[in-house]
């Protein structure tokens, strides 16, 4: 009989080990916030963003000649060039804020400010909506254009900032008559 308590002794602790070795079942998944909150609509981020950051980009460097003579306006500290990056780097992220899944175009009930040429938020939320892949591109197209001034803006390079300009507003050209007055043709 002892050995009968042995053996099962044995075969329990064997059952034990086995089953203690064995990978815990994993936790029923936890219901996440989702990574991002959408908060600001695309003319928002247009208006608060995308806009301010291309002017300081647009106006760094210029050439006015008047009677007073001729003004040639750069950067030319080092807080200058940092002021003038900052609002680089603004512009190149904003345009991942505007590729977002489920960012609406305008907040509701908006309506267009000037009718006559330009579509309504609803109908350019449609058209967005349609063809994504071509909102994402346009989108990549002034990334790509404001990345341009960004380097320039690193080396320095003045020249490479004002050719920069031509791109930016090329970029922010072509995605408007795309989406907000589609009767022009996009420029190359």
């Amino acid at each position: 009989m002892r050995g009968t308590y042995a053996v099962a002794a044995a075969a329990l602790l064997f059952v034990m080990a086995a089953c203690s070795s064995s990978k815990p079942a994993p936790a029923p998944a936890a219901q996440t916030e989702p990574p991002f909150r959408l908060t600001g609509t695309i003319k928002e981020i247009m208006d608060s963003l995308v806009d301010p950051s291309a002017d300081v980009l647009w106006d760094s460097v210029s050439t006015t000649i008047n009677r007073q003579g001729t003004i040639e306006k750069q950067p030319r500290t080092d807080e200058e060039w940092k002021m003038v990056r900052r609002s680089a780097v603004a512009l190149v992220e904003a345009t991942n804020l505007l590729v977002m899944d489920g960012r609406k175009m305008a907040p509701d009930g908006d309506k267009s400010e000037n009718p006559d040429i330009e579509l309504q938020p609803a109908q350019m939320q449609k058209l967005k909506d349609a063809d994504q892949v071509s909102w994402v591109k346009y989108a990549h197209g002034l990334h790509d254009a404001a990345m341009v001034a960004l380097k320039a803006i690193d080396t320095k390079n003045l020249q490479g900032l004002m050719d920069a300009g031509e791109t930016i507003d090329n970029a922010c050209e072509n995605c408007h008559k795309h989406y907000w007055y589609p009767d022009e043709k996009p420029v190359s």
